[in-house]
């Protein structure tokens, strides 16, 4: 479905701007539902005006008059209120941590953790609930309700907006960065049908975690989400081909690679797994993005220390989708066949993930099932959102119909 200019520069400005403004309000006003509602207010009424009335110059710098003002009419009686929105001023320059702050918040312990993560998604990282819900694997009108049920408990317990006090850190540390590591992912790969990958949340997500390690700086796992986040980017020439085509690791041309980026990402986990002799998962996930990237080729990747890597990370976290990225080492290291039984379990945990389909299908086709692998890929196609895996499919499937 084509979309006008005006709903995809709204859509831009969201994505950049919609967490600051929320974090500015929130600031300000010491209210978390007033600000996030007012943001809200904001994106409808340019909905509906920016077709009719054109994009304005400064798109960010309109949506924060309209909340303003939209603020001023719907908190009129409430003279604290009133002044404080009437001084605010756009361009804010808030506080370097006043993103950082809001997560916070919406990572209280008084909500549930699935609700922390969510509602900081959708309120500080600009995320649609669609793209929320495909990143937890539930549907949409679930998250949707988590959501709306984590921003009345805010409202409800009065919960501070604040960063917590230095005791209080470790214990919030993991929402905060679970919340992160989404949002870097959705920026790697996006959900939306409307782009392929997103460099700003990518952007995002790694300023926020230089963030959290400067607040943080003894804290290990920052440290191996930072340097997991680097070295994917040290891959970002290599992803797509110049038409916007995604372009798998395996066939991804190393030389566009930065190799200076690699050297000082995985120095800087070695310095701090010399420190930390228990790693965490994303020290684990950032050894396994180290390995591909120091790999000269795909055929001299060490297959066998992904695999060890693979189960320690289990170990910690069994999630399905760690599971299911072990499966592609496990073909390395012992054969399709044994890959094939590790993924058969996986199935009800994540048939609505393109990616278990698209890996089934490799793997299907490896051990000469190509009419069961043919399938594996048109339901994988069937239900993914991101244009560029699209794509990736469908020349699978034309590949499988010629032969």
């Amino acid at each position: 479905m084509t979309t006008s200019p005006a709903a995809d520069e709204l859509a831009r400005v969201v994505r950049d701007h919609a967490g600051q403004l929320a974090a500015s309000l929130v600031s300000l006003l010491g209210d978390f539902s007033a600000a996030e509602d007012l943001v809200q207010d904001a994106v409808e009424t340019a909905l509906r005006r920016w077709p009719v009335e054109g994009i304005p110059d400064r798109p960010d710098g309109w949506l924060f008059t309209v909340a303003r003002r939209r603020g001023l009419d719907v908190l009129r009686r409430q003279e604290n209120y009133r002044s404080k929105l009437a001084q605010l001023q756009w361009p804010v320059q808030p506080a370097p941590d006043d993103r950082l702050r809001l997560i916070f918040t919406c990572c209280h312990p008084a909500l549930a953790r699935e609700a922390q993560i969510a509602l900081t998604l959708r309120v500080v990282c600009g995320l649609t609930t669609a793209q929320i819900a495909a990143a937890f694997l539930v549907p949409e009108a679930t998250l949707a309700q988590r959501i709306t049920r984590a921003k009345r408990k805010i409202a409800q317990a009065g919960i501070p907006y604040r960063i917590p006090r230095d005791d209080e850190l470790p214990d919030r540390l993991s929402e905060v960065l679970t919340v992160i590591y989404l949002l870097f992912n959705e920026g790697y790969l996006s959900s939306s049908s409307d782009r392929a990958h997103s460099r700003d949340l990518v952007d995002d997500a790694e300023w926020l975690t230089a963030l959290l390690a400067g607040l943080l700086p003894a804290e290990p796992e920052i440290t191996g989400l930072l340097v997991l986040i680097r070295l994917h980017r040290s891959r970002a020439a290599a992803r797509f081909t110049g038409g916007g085509e995604l372009v798998l690791l395996q066939h991804q041309e190393r030389s566009l690679w930065n190799d200076a980026a690699i050297g000082s990402a995985t120095a800087l986990l070695t310095r701090t797994a010399r420190r930390h002799r228990s790693p965490g998962p994303y020290q684990l996930q950032a050894a396994i993005a180290a390995c591909h990237c120091e790999a000269a080729s795909w055929d001299d990747t060490d297959w066998e220390q992904i695999l060890v890597l693979y189960d320690m990370l289990l170990h910690l976290q069994p999630t399905p989708v760690a599971r299911l990225h072990r499966t592609v080492a496990v073909q390395y290291v012992e054969g399709a066949e044994a890959a094939l039984i590790e993924l058969h379990g996986l199935h009800s945990e994540l048939d609505n993930y393109p990616l278990y389909h698209a890996t089934h299908a490799e793997l299907l086709r490896a051990v000469g099932n190509s009419e069961a692998a043919t399938e594996a890929d048109r339901r994988a196609l069937e239900i993914t959102t991101n244009p560029a895996q699209a794509e990736v499919l469908k020349a699978r499937l034309a590949t499988a119909d010629q032969t």
